[in-house]
């Protein structure tokens, strides 16, 4: 027991008082002698014995009296369970992420949280909330009361480290209590690496009691056709797949065409054709799950011609002629001598077909041209000094061209899986016609393999850089080195290294994903590009960050927007291009939450015991009313004695 005022116990000398008192009151009586007492003699012995005890009694109750008065004001009491972090700093991490749209046992569980903690905060306390998009620091309940209400879900998937290292930026000499909010959707142990041995961690993760959800997971084109787009829409089922799904197609949000689905598999793809016009729409699905991946958005633009300049030998170029025809791409070949360079950069792509050197001039163009979007094909020469091909291809990556090797190769390996050929392959083929060729150079390299000889050498392989891609063969593919023009692979592997996905491709970018994109467009000095929402949404406009290249511009989008939906490029008032913007589906899965993450952690039920085990622990247990009561106890028994015991 500990006193909060102890310098009042120095008062306990009073207690020598009621003794003082009680002494002077027990003097030995004198006998004084009567005549005629026979009788009352008996009557006086018993009238002394009960004086004597009565002033015992009242001695002892005063002295009791006087004792509690005085630890009364001292003010003992019993030091907290938890006193040592009394003073810590509170952190409040909620997860706001689509997830929590999940519904558990009393509704939306991110709603039921923010209700809980409005309810349950205690007023008194200042603390600081962290979620997946805002912060608020050392603030109250009250003072946020109106942001929890108007709290809204929030397109970054909840990385639980990424706010342990903001919480952990900031400088303090108190230790923490971080009471964490999540449904554990994605939790994983490694994340949690970032708690420090000396912070007071609560996790307190609501379960969501309906984990069947259907979401769209994807649009692509299937196949192109002569006057039509075969379009694919990949739509995942999460929990009870037995069910019919209602699926919407809309562009400008006029139905296009509507199907039941009934999920045999966890994935189901649905093909729609539309025609190659403008569309600006989306792919919508009806269920009982999670909204925010019930609609997907996606733009599709009315095909232009793909602009391609390919540089050699004419005879040897011929094929790419037969390839890309003028109904498709506007071609043309050049001589080494002849090439125009101020045409570069108008093209989407160029071919470098076995020219025997690269000069300077044209590496630094090409790096520049690649750098604004463009594809850049490159064929080797048997001519070609080792030393000039690693020179102009180490501006895109990690390659390393070695000597010209005379031996006969077999391509026997087909990546189906890269972009180049995921609408190429109906299924993976195993008795190819494949191409030889007999002699390739020897590659070191960390790009990607397209396709792979028969000793894990690469054929064909490519760089991404950025919004272009530089594709690399490993030999020379004319006639007399390689049967690669005869193979039925010939045709999709240029056409679609040719094809210039801002043109051809679906416009659709993931939120948060800091993507780029280029369109075409001429700014003056003073004017600028802004993306606004299709459905005039003002929230969802911005301004992206912008690099003028010549006659096109580069956006870039960072963590805009906020909001998914169909946008549109603006130069001031002019329409330039369509583009969609979704949310990332990694928050669909409901039926995976990793609670065992969080197992070395004290996990609660509810926020209330959570507030009220903290306040518990770190309160110290105060027993002065007590001896108040104890004081008027003892008066009240000083006044019976006083009244009841002659």
């Amino acid at each position: 027991m500990q006193f909060k005022h102890p310098e009042f116990l120095y008062f306990l000398f009073l207690l020598v008082i009621p003794i003082l008192v009680h002494l002077f009151q027990l003097r030995k009586f004198k006998k004084e002698l009567f005549t005629n007492v026979k009788f009352l003699k008996e009557l006086a012995i018993q009238t002394r014995k009960s004086s004597k005890l009565k002033k015992y009694l009242l001695l002892a109750t005063r002295l009791l009296l006087l004792t509690a008065m005085i630890l009364a004001f001292a003010q003992p009491f019993f030091k907290a369970k938890d006193n040592k972090n009394a003073g810590n700093e509170m952190y409040i991490i909620l997860d706001n992420s689509f997830s929590m749209q999940a519904k558990g046992k009393k509704g939306e569980l991110l709603k039921r949280a923010l209700q809980d903690l409005l309810e349950h905060t205690p007023e008194n306390i200042n603390f600081s909330i962290l979620t997946n998009s805002d912060n608020y620091y050392n603030t109250s309940i009250k003072a946020i009361q109106q942001d929890l209400q108007n709290m809204s879900y929030s397109a970054t998937p909840f990385q639980i480290d990424n706010i342990l290292a903001k919480i952990n930026a900031r400088k303090s000499a108190f230790n923490k209590d971080i009471i964490v909010i999540t449904d554990a959707l994605g939790l994983k142990e490694n994340q949690l690496k970032s708690f420090k041995k000396e912070d007071n961690v609560f996790f307190y993760m609501p379960e969501a009691e309906q984990e069947n959800n259907v979401a769209v997971d994807s649009v692509f084109i299937n196949q192109t056709l002569d006057n039509f787009y075969e379009i694919g829409v990949k739509i995942d089922a999460f929990g009870d797949k037995n069910k019919d799904v209602s699926v919407a197609l809309y562009n400008q949000n006029k139905l296009i065409a509507k199907t039941l689905v009934n999920f045999e598999n966890n994935t189901k793809t649905l093909n729609f054709a539309i025609p190659k016009e403008n569309f600006h729409g989306y792919v919508a699905v009806s269920d009982n799950g999670l909204d925010y991946d019930n609609t997907y958005y996606f733009s599709l633009s009315k095909p232009e011609k793909s602009n391609v300049i390919s540089v050699g030998d004419a005879e040897k170029s011929s094929f790419l002629s037969r390839i890309y025809t003028s109904d498709e791409f506007n071609y043309t070949n050049y001589t080494l001598s002849s090439l125009d360079y101020n045409a570069i950069d108008k093209q989407d792509a160029i071919v470098l077909n076995e020219i025997s050197e690269i000069p300077q001039a044209l590496q630094t163009t090409l790096k520049s041209f690649v750098e604004k979007g463009g594809n850049v094909i490159f064929i080797p020469s048997a001519e070609n000094a080792v030393t000039n091909i690693n020179s102009f291809l180490s501006s895109f990556g990690s390659i390393q061209f070695k000597s010209l090797v005379n031996a006969e190769k077999t391509m026997t390996k087909i990546n189906f899986s890269h972009p180049l050929f995921s609408s190429v392959f109906e299924k993976k083929v195993d008795n190819f016609q494949y191409p030889t060729t007999k002699s390739s150079f020897d590659i070191a390299s960390t790009a990607s393999i397209i396709l792979g000889n028969n000793d894990q050498s690469p054929f064909l392989s490519a760089f991404q850089n950025g919004l272009s891609s530089v594709f690399v063969f490993s030999a020379p593919i004319n006639k007399s080195n390689s049967n690669f023009q005869n193979s039925p692979l010939i045709v999709p592997t240029f056409y679609n290294m040719a094809q210039n996905t801002q043109k051809t491709g679906v416009k659709s970018f993931t939120i948060g994903k800091n993507q780029s994109t280029v369109v075409e467009t001429l700014l003056s000095k003073d004017e600028i590009v802004s993306i606004k929402n299709s459905q005039n949404n003002a929230k969802g406009n911005f301004i992206p960050v912008q690099q003028i290249l010549n006659n096109k511009v580069k956006l870039t989008f960072n963590d805009n927007p906020t909001i998914a939906g169909n946008y549109g490029v603006f130069n001031n008032t002019n329409s330039v291009d369509n583009i969609s913007f979704n949310y990332d589906r990694t928050e669909s899965n409901l039926s995976n939450p990793n609670t065992n993450a969080a197992s070395e952690f004290e996990e609660l039920n509810d926020l209330e015991t959570i507030f009220d085990t903290i306040q518990t622990n770190r309160t110290d247990s105060q027993i002065w009313k007590w001896f108040v009561v104890l004081t008027l106890l003892f008066l009240v028994i000083e006044i019976l004695i006083q009244k009841l015991v002659k």
